[in-house]
């Protein structure tokens, strides 16, 4: 059994996408697998956007949980307490991530933000989750300026307590790449010393499932079956 965190560098990189496109390849290969979005904010009458869980399923056919959800879009820990909820506590996400690793051949635990983004009580991060379970984390990357800086920090604060890093993903190519994506796109593997796996094309988002299942094969197949053995 495998677990494989997905973070970022930063906010609105792309991750979702990147998770419904490795639980997509890793379906069509007959795997079975498992999504969990231990905290979801910014969801709510006044927040109409899908849950990350929901795009997950809407695109990859794999239905995710969440451990907690908050209105406000905000770091999971300030949401709660401006809300007034509970937050979320280190022992329920790894209870929940060894269920389910116990039960499917993969399984996807997406992140909020950064690594350094607060889950919930006491501080804890992703990388805490990565580290009491045994996971790799998938780094997802932008491809704009600023992107070189962002990942080695990155990538340097996952190596720092111990967890190993499974690659690089740019998590939305533009369909007109400007001269600093060119560049990052060949020198983020240079200066990080991590494969760039992938580049997930910009408007993934938007196929249709079978649309989005090719892609996903196309872009992560090598990769899900190198993970998965």
């Amino acid at each position: 059994m495998t677990v494989l965190m997905v973070t970022g560098t930063s906010t609105g990189v792309g991750k979702t996408v990147v998770t419904a496109a490795l639980a997509s390849a890793a379906r069509a290969r007959g795997r079975t697998v498992a999504v969990c979005k231990p905290a979801q904010t910014g969801i709510g009458e006044n927040y109409p956007d899908e849950a990350d869980v929901d795009v997950v399923q809407r695109l990859s056919g794999v239905r995710g949980i969440e451990l907690a959800r908050y209105p406000e879009p905000l770091a999971p820990d300030v949401a709660a307490r401006r809300a007034g909820l509970a937050m979320l506590e280190l022992d329920a996400v790894l209870d929940a991530v060894r269920a389910l690793d116990g039960t499917h051949d993969l399984v996807l635990v997406e992140g909020a933000g950064g690594v350094a983004v607060r889950l919930g009580a006491d501080g804890f991060t992703v990388l805490d989750v990565a580290a009491a379970v045994g996971a790799q984390v998938l780094i997802v990357a932008g491809a704009e300026l600023g992107t070189l800086n962002h990942s080695t920090l990155t990538i340097a604060a996952v190596r720092s307590v111990g967890v190993e890093c499974a690659g690089l993903v740019i998590g939305s190519w533009p369909a007109e790449p400007s001269v600093a994506a060119g560049v990052n796109r060949d020198e983020l593997p240079l200066v990080t010393g991590l494969e760039l796996i992938a580049c997930v094309p910009e408007g993934a988002g938007l196929l249709d499932s079978s649309e989005f299942e090719t892609l996903a094969g196309g872009v992560f197949g090598e990769f899900t079956d190198s993970l998965l053995g």
